[in-house]
Protein backbone atom coordinates (compact mmCIF):
# COMPACT_ATOMS: atom_id res chain seq x y z
CA UNK A 1 0.00 0.00 0.00
CA UNK A 2 1.63 3.14 -0.93
CA UNK A 3 1.00 6.70 0.98
CA UNK A 4 0.05 9.14 -0.99
CA UNK A 5 0.76 12.98 0.01
CA UNK A 6 -0.40 16.11 -1.72
CA UNK A 7 1.48 18.80 -1.92
CA UNK A 8 -0.08 20.80 -3.23
CA UNK A 9 -0.08 23.31 -0.05
CA UNK A 10 3.53 23.28 -0.72
CA UNK A 11 3.68 24.80 -3.79
CA UNK A 12 0.55 27.71 -2.48
CA UNK A 13 2.74 28.68 0.14
CA UNK A 14 6.33 28.81 -1.12
CA UNK A 15 8.32 30.37 -3.66
CA UNK A 16 11.72 29.22 -5.04
CA UNK A 17 11.48 25.99 -3.52
CA UNK A 18 10.67 23.80 -6.65
CA UNK A 19 13.55 21.73 -6.43
CA UNK A 20 12.62 20.82 -3.01
CA UNK A 21 9.29 19.73 -3.91
CA UNK A 22 10.43 17.87 -7.03
CA UNK A 23 12.58 15.87 -5.39
CA UNK A 24 10.05 15.09 -2.23
CA UNK A 25 7.61 14.02 -5.27
CA UNK A 26 10.42 12.10 -6.80
CA UNK A 27 11.35 10.18 -3.66
CA UNK A 28 7.50 9.76 -2.60
CA UNK A 29 6.49 8.14 -6.44
CA UNK A 30 9.52 5.51 -6.18
CA UNK A 31 8.22 1.87 -5.38
CA UNK A 32 9.29 -0.77 -3.64
CA UNK A 33 11.30 -2.32 -6.71
CA UNK A 34 13.44 0.82 -7.11
CA UNK A 35 17.41 0.13 -9.03
CA UNK A 36 19.51 -1.30 -6.57
CA UNK A 37 22.34 -2.41 -9.15
CA UNK A 38 25.14 -1.21 -8.64
CA UNK A 39 25.41 -1.63 -4.96
CA UNK A 40 26.85 1.70 -3.66
CA UNK A 41 27.98 3.54 -0.67
CA UNK A 42 28.28 7.07 0.24
CA UNK A 43 29.88 8.49 3.55
CA UNK A 44 30.96 11.96 4.77
CA UNK A 45 34.72 11.61 4.90
CA UNK A 46 35.28 15.21 6.76
CA UNK A 47 33.23 17.90 7.38
CA UNK A 48 32.37 19.60 4.20
CA UNK A 49 33.20 15.97 1.85
CA UNK A 50 31.83 13.21 0.93
CA UNK A 51 32.17 9.70 -0.99
CA UNK A 52 30.50 7.72 -3.49
CA UNK A 53 31.70 4.37 -3.33
CA UNK A 54 30.01 2.15 -6.45
CA UNK A 55 30.48 -1.53 -7.05
CA UNK A 56 31.30 -1.82 -10.63
CA UNK A 57 32.76 -5.23 -10.94
CA UNK A 58 33.81 -6.71 -14.35
CA UNK A 59 33.38 -2.72 -15.51
CA UNK A 60 37.22 -1.23 -16.54
CA UNK A 61 37.43 2.61 -16.51
CA UNK A 62 36.44 3.34 -20.30
CA UNK A 63 33.25 1.25 -19.53
CA UNK A 64 32.35 3.99 -17.36
CA UNK A 65 31.55 7.47 -17.44
CA UNK A 66 30.44 10.26 -14.32
CA UNK A 67 28.53 13.32 -15.77
CA UNK A 68 27.21 15.91 -13.59
CA UNK A 69 24.11 17.77 -15.23
CA UNK A 70 21.07 19.56 -13.72
CA UNK A 71 22.33 18.83 -10.24
CA UNK A 72 22.61 15.63 -10.01
CA UNK A 73 26.07 13.18 -10.79
CA UNK A 74 24.97 10.30 -13.28
CA UNK A 75 27.22 7.16 -13.26
CA UNK A 76 26.29 5.06 -16.64
CA UNK A 77 28.04 2.12 -17.41
CA UNK A 78 28.02 -0.11 -19.95
CA UNK A 79 30.15 -2.87 -21.31
CA UNK A 80 31.17 -3.92 -24.73
CA UNK A 81 29.79 -7.11 -26.20
CA UNK A 82 31.90 -10.20 -25.37
CA UNK A 83 32.84 -11.22 -28.56
CA UNK A 84 34.97 -14.56 -26.93
CA UNK A 85 33.16 -17.69 -27.33
CA UNK A 86 33.22 -18.51 -23.49
CA UNK A 87 30.85 -20.70 -22.47
CA UNK A 88 29.86 -20.15 -18.90
CA UNK A 89 28.48 -22.71 -16.16
CA UNK A 90 27.52 -19.87 -13.82
CA UNK A 91 27.35 -16.65 -14.58
CA UNK A 92 26.84 -14.23 -11.25
CA UNK A 93 28.59 -11.72 -11.93
CA UNK A 94 26.62 -9.14 -13.65
CA UNK A 95 27.40 -6.56 -16.67
CA UNK A 96 24.34 -5.26 -17.59
CA UNK A 97 24.10 -1.40 -18.52
CA UNK A 98 23.29 0.85 -15.86
CA UNK A 99 22.48 4.32 -14.94
CA UNK A 100 22.47 5.61 -11.55
CA UNK A 101 21.49 9.37 -10.53
CA UNK A 102 22.26 11.16 -6.91
CA UNK A 103 21.09 14.42 -6.47
CA UNK A 104 23.65 17.04 -5.14
CA UNK A 105 22.77 19.64 -2.54
CA UNK A 106 23.39 23.39 -3.46
CA UNK A 107 27.17 24.38 -3.62
CA UNK A 108 27.88 20.59 -3.92
CA UNK A 109 30.95 19.83 -6.42
CA UNK A 110 32.50 16.48 -7.62
CA UNK A 111 36.31 17.00 -7.16
CA UNK A 112 36.76 13.32 -8.98
CA UNK A 113 36.33 10.02 -9.49
CA UNK A 114 38.82 7.03 -9.31
CA UNK A 115 38.61 3.45 -10.45
CA UNK A 116 40.42 1.06 -8.43
CA UNK A 117 39.74 -2.80 -7.40
CA UNK A 118 36.52 -3.10 -8.77
CA UNK A 119 34.77 0.31 -6.98
CA UNK A 120 34.31 3.68 -8.78
CA UNK A 121 35.11 6.41 -5.90
CA UNK A 122 33.81 9.38 -6.95
CA UNK A 123 34.46 13.17 -4.38
CA UNK A 124 32.46 15.51 -3.68
CA UNK A 125 33.34 19.01 -1.95
CA UNK A 126 30.57 21.30 -0.36
CA UNK A 127 32.04 24.77 -1.11
CA UNK A 128 30.01 27.28 0.58
CA UNK A 129 29.81 31.07 -0.87
CA UNK A 130 31.60 33.47 1.35
CA UNK A 131 28.19 35.41 1.18
CA UNK A 132 26.36 32.55 2.72
CA UNK A 133 29.09 31.32 5.39
CA UNK A 134 27.95 33.35 9.38
CA UNK A 135 29.89 36.83 10.03
CA UNK A 136 29.94 38.76 13.31
CA UNK A 137 28.95 41.80 13.05
CA UNK A 138 30.55 44.09 15.28
CA UNK A 139 27.99 46.46 17.49
CA UNK A 140 29.09 50.20 17.48
CA UNK A 141 29.38 52.23 20.91
CA UNK A 142 28.62 55.86 21.27
CA UNK A 143 31.57 57.72 23.51
CA UNK A 144 30.74 61.24 24.26
CA UNK A 145 28.37 61.76 21.14
CA UNK A 146 30.17 60.55 18.83
CA UNK A 147 29.70 56.81 17.25
CA UNK A 148 33.05 54.58 16.92
CA UNK A 149 33.34 53.79 13.14
CA UNK A 150 34.96 50.59 13.56
CA UNK A 151 32.20 48.93 12.17
CA UNK A 152 30.89 46.81 9.04
CA UNK A 153 28.17 48.99 7.03
CA UNK A 154 24.77 47.82 7.50
CA UNK A 155 24.52 48.60 3.70
CA UNK A 156 27.33 46.09 3.07
CA UNK A 157 26.11 42.98 5.14
CA UNK A 158 22.33 43.28 4.63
Amino acid sequence: MRNSFDLAPLYRATVGFDRIADMMDRALASDGSAQTYPPYNIEKTAQDAYRISVAVAGFGPGDLSVEVKEGAVVVAGRKAEDQSERTFLHRGIATRAFERRFQLADHVRVTGASHADGMLHIELQREVPEALKPRRIEIATQTGGAVETDVVDAKAVN
